[in-house]
């Protein structure tokens, strides 16, 4: 495939912005979190894999709603009744991959990404040598449960009923709550500091998230609220690698359960890594990814 940026028009009319990157014949498809987030933490994947010693190109692209892809008027309640689903961003996975040729390849998504994963390779499993899950669990409960359990660690009792006030009242503007959230970002979503992936100003994607997500990664008011996936995992049959960071939103309990759950699949761990683990630890997180993608190639990958 021919490497650099590439707007492809969905058969709906919408565009997408689609960048490869890298050489080789092992192609990797890369899915942002969010959702409404956007491609930027997978800009440097295929250099990465290349320091691993291992030749793949890699596809990134900002879903719609993203970045440099179209934003539809989701204001309007019949735009968002149609692509504000499930359903909607999955098959837009498949439609991707279609009118990029791309078959017998490996995807990875990024939380959100990571769900879109999950259930990619439920419904659409035959098109996949490898699934990578980064940082996303199947059930929603338990995130829930551990980002609760993350504001204990960091923030005195004051700030957090400071915060519980705030979101009972709607007041997610508040300049005192967002400077509470920027500390749980720091400490769990991005450790690396200065993080490469702030911006000037907010970049859109908002509609997106806020339907799904809610107002920031540490409250669950959208869509998000009601996703429950165990009861399919074991029908994810092809290698699979779980990936999570150590000191992250998602909790590692559940993705042990995942891991016993998905028939062919292996869980790693990023030290010292958040959320965007990628970014925080590139060395350990794209080592796991190396090491996986060269065992499925040499038929010789082994789940836990």
């Amino acid at each position: 495939m021919k490497t650099g940026s590439k707007i492809i028009t969905l058969d709906n009319g919408y565009h997408l912005w689609t960048s490869t990157q890298g050489q080789g014949n092992i192609h990797l498809l890369a899915l942002h979190g969010g959702p409404g987030g956007n491609h930027e933490y997978w800009e440097d994947a295929a250099d990465q894999l290349a320091k691993q010693g291992l030749n793949v190109q890699v596809t990134m692209y900002d879903q719609l709603g993203s970045l440099y892809s179209d934003q539809p008027d989701y204001s309007d309640p019949k735009i968002a009744e149609k692509y504000l689903t499930y359903e909607y961003f999955l098959d837009e996975v498949d439609e991707v991959r279609e009118k990029l040729g791309l078959e017998n390849f490996y995807l990875i998504g990024q939380s959100w990404g990571g769900l879109l994963v999950q259930e990619y390779a439920v419904k659409y499993g035959k098109h996949l040598k490898g699934a990578i899950i980064s940082s996303m669990v199947d059930e929603i409960d338990d995130y829930i449960d551990a980002i609760n359990r993350r504001r204990q660690e960091v923030l005195p009792q004051t700030e957090i009923d400071f915060m519980r006030e705030c979101e009972a009242n709607d007041d997610y503007e508040n300049e005192r709550y967002q400077e509470d959230v920027q500390i749980l970002n720091i400490n769990f979503l991005d450790r690396r500091q200065p993080c490469k992936l702030y911006h000037i100003k907010r970049i859109g994607g908002l509609p997106v998230y806020h339907a799904f997500q809610g107002d920031n990664e540490f409250v669950v008011t959208g869509k998000l609220k009601d996703w429950h996936f165990r009861k399919y995992l074991k029908q994810i049959t092809m290698p699979t690698l779980l990936t999570f960071g150590e000191n992250e939103t998602m909790p590692l309990d559940t993705a042990k359960i995942m891991q016993r759950e998905i028939p062919n699949s292996r869980l790693v761990t990023t030290p010292n890594g958040g959320h965007h683990h990628m970014v925080d630890n590139p060395e350990v997180y794209y080592k796991h990814l190396a090491d996986f993608i060269r065992e499925v190639e040499a038929n010789k990958f082994q789940g836990e």
